[in-house]
């Protein structure tokens, strides 16, 4: 009766449109939980209440998870719980009085400009090649998500025009521009290096997704951070760099360029303004190294 209601719940989540990505932690979040009801012999939900939550907080802590960690993993059982009391499975919801750990304050990682032109100058002008360099540009120049981006189909693109119709979190579809460099990585990559690709697929229905594998079909996320992780190491960027960190440092060098904090909010997707106020932390930060080294009464 357990998993029953967890797997309810996750189809629910996939009927809605949530991200690959999003239900795959919500579905490992869930599991985790649901493994440590069954070693207190919880035969229900209605059992669960606030001494076995604040057991398995206190498990996460000792076993070495972050505060962001503990903290996405009771958002899951939040919203876990909010579904199980709409369809009364259980009476009371457990959570109501705990609290979610204090976020740690840490600055999103970010490339500076040079370090981004030597990420892009690297992909050869093989199939693969003008593949990863669209990608990279994309990450970096519409500051898409890596989920976003791996979901993009060839509908969704206007590269004549330079926007790309992406779906972010619970569904929600926006509009980006791509700047001039970017749609010709990515034209490039639909003529020269798609078509190759596209031929190692077996019999089949045609293949929609914009990017992919060496079999021809749509390319993962793991993928995709596998193979910047090929190219960060060519590089030899002495930084731990991740598909986000492209979508880090678009926005921070949007700001440092002048840009309205709205209208990044906007490219970005965020549902809050306050989400975006992170980057211009980082605007501050390089604001005051310039006027420490520059001026003379610094």
């Amino acid at each position: 009766m357990l998993d029953q209601h967890v797997a309810g719940f996750l189809q629910i989540l996939k009927q809605k449109n949530y991200s690959p990505h999003t239900l795959e932690n919500y579905a490992v979040d869930l599991g985790q939980f649901l493994q440590f009801a069954r070693e207190k012999a919880l035969e229900s939900w209605e059992e669960v209440d606030h001494h076995h939550l604040r057991e398995y907080l206190a498990r996460l802590k000792t076993g070495g998870a972050s505060r962001a960690t503990v903290a996405r993993k009771l958002a899951s059982l939040r919203s876990f719980f909010k579904y199980l009391t709409r369809l009364e499975v259980v009476e009371k919801n457990p959570l109501l009085h705990i609290h979610n750990p204090k976020k740690e304050k840490r600055l999103p990682r970010f490339l500076y400009q040079k370090e981004i032109e030597e990420l892009l100058a690297l992909p050869p002008f093989t199939p693969l090649g003008l593949r990863d360099r669209a990608i990279m540009e994309l990450l970096y120049g519409a500051g898409i998500r890596v989920s976003e981006l791996t979901g993009l189909d060839l509908e969704d693109l206007d590269p004549d025009r330079g926007y790309l119709m992406v779906f972010g979190k619970g569904g929600k579809e926006r509009l980006v521009p791509l700047g001039r460099k970017g749609c010709r990585a990515l034209r490039e990559y639909l003529t020269r290096g798609r078509p190759h690709l596209l031929r190692n697929r077996g019999k089949g229905p045609g293949e929609k997704a914009v990017f992919l594998n060496r079999r021809g079909e749509r390319l993962s996320t793991r993928s995709v951070r596998r193979l910047l992780d090929g190219y960060v190491k060519k590089a030899a960027l002495n930084k731990k760099v991740s598909p986000h960190t492209l979508r880090h440092s678009f926005a921070t060098h949007l700001l440092e360029g002048g840009a309205d904090l709205r209208a990044v909010q906007e490219l970005l997707g965020h549902a809050s303004v306050s989400t975006t106020q992170v980057y211009t932390h980082l605007s501050r930060e390089k604001i005051r190294s310039v006027y420490d080294r520059a001026h003379p009464r610094a």
